[in-house]
């Protein structure tokens, strides 16, 4: 069992939230996407409500384990503090007497942002001297960064170990009632949506879905290695020869019938916004030639199994969404599960380059949930226990 912040008194108590403020930045130093900020803010309202003070814990890019400017929290505190009519603090550690201090000069209400976790090498080894540091700190854990649930790393799991009060964050709770019931008790037709570049990547959550689904739709580079599965010509599209095998003996299996290859594609002579293109059948791609992105007839084959389905699950772009030219199929989804959210279905975006893409293209606040975690979604659907999640367990 596992208790939400809903469930537990945060009234005068320190809160040590986990939360995924691992958002792009760029050159200028400026954030470009605050999705992720604006997606913890229902937690941290209703920890602040309580009278909580809240002690926020994030990691930022990649550091390696030792303290670099360049992805500092500090750029998320002074964001945050721009969306929040709270005082926003930020401390330049994670653990020690710098948060000590801040924390105990806090008044309930207050908000404290700490330092990058991952200036520490401790905090992705799972190290427990650094998670019973961390947790030192408060007097509940709240893990609300479900992007993260999939790494057993101190702040996701360690810390757990060491607090006496443990709850999930409202985003956390959203995340696992959208994705659980997708896979446990989907309104039917329980249609699925898979694309991106490679079928390795998706071959567990292949199999553990078409035994519960209706039917599952496939695009994006990973279709071109079900269709040489399949014998068809493909030209120079994406495939990969060690999982022909794998995609072949999906095709021949007793689900078989559950699964919609594209009919056709858009196909280019390289892959650039600048190559010639032409639509091709998707049996015979000819030589020098690479698709890039689902065809007119398979856009309105898939469109048509969208719009009568009652639970759609999508992870991964139809084509090369970041080129213009090879973007039709996904922007085509994206309408698509729009049009059907309206009619009162269950739409899910499974993080990742989907959930980036129907940003982009402004629908996401147009279905039902983008999830935060591209890999933690994936996992989760695959039936893998999280770490971040079984940490949280009574």
């Amino acid at each position: 069992m596992i208790q939400s912040i809903l469930d537990i008194n945060a009234q005068g108590k320190v809160c040590l939230v986990r939360v995924d403020f691992n958002v792009p930045i760029d050159a200028h130093g400026f954030i470009t996407d605050d999705t992720r900020i604006r997606e913890s803010l229902p937690t941290i309202y209703a920890l602040l409500k309580q009278g909580a003070k809240v002690v926020l814990m994030s990691h930022l890019g990649r550091p390696k384990g030792t303290v670099n400017p360049k992805y500092s929290l500090e750029v998320v505190a002074t964001h945050l503090a721009k969306l929040v009519s709270a005082p926003v603090h930020f401390a330049s550690a994670c653990i020690g007497e710098i948060p000590a201090t801040a924390i105990a000069s806090m008044n309930a209400g207050e908000i404290l942002v700490l330092e990058n976790l991952r200036f520490h090498a401790e905090e992705e080894n799972n190290d427990a001297g650094f998670a019973k540091a961390l947790a030192s700190l408060g007097d509940v854990y709240v893990n609300d960064a479900f992007g993260t649930a999939h790494r057993a790393h101190a702040s996701t799991a360690g810390i757990a170990e060491f607090m006496p009060i443990k709850a999930a964050g409202l985003l956390m709770l959203k995340e696992l009632q959208y994705l659980g019931n997708a896979v446990n008790t989907p309104e039917r037709p329980f249609v699925v949506i898979l694309g991106g570049s490679k079928v390795s990547g998706k071959i567990d959550v292949i199999n553990a879905l078409l035994p519960k689904c209706d039917q599952i739709l496939i695009g994006g580079g990973m279709m071109f290695t079900f269709l040489k599965a399949k014998g068809y010509e493909v030209g120079s599209s994406l495939i990969e020869e060690d999982r022909i095998d794998i995609a072949k003996s999906l095709l021949e299996s007793e689900f078989a019938s559950k699964i919609v290859l594209p009919r056709d594609c858009i196909i280019a002579d390289a892959f650039s916004g600048e190559a010639h293109t032409q639509h091709s059948s998707c049996e015979s791609i000819p030589s020098g030639w690479m698709g890039l992105d689902i065809g007119p007839e398979t856009i309105a084959e898939f469109a048509s199994i969208i719009s009568s389905a009652r639970t759609i699950l999508w992870n991964g772009p139809m084509g090369v969404f970041e080129i213009p030219a090879f973007a039709h199929g996904t922007k085509a989804i994206a309408e698509s599960l729009a049009q059907v959210t309206q009619l009162g279905a269950i739409t899910i975006v499974g993080g990742g380059d989907s959930a980036s893409a129907i940003s982009g293209m402004g629908l996401a606040d147009a279905v039902s949930h983008v999830s935060t975690g591209g890999g933690a979604s994936l996992e989760f659907l695959e039936g893998t226990t999280l770490p971040g999640i079984q940490a949280l367990e009574l």
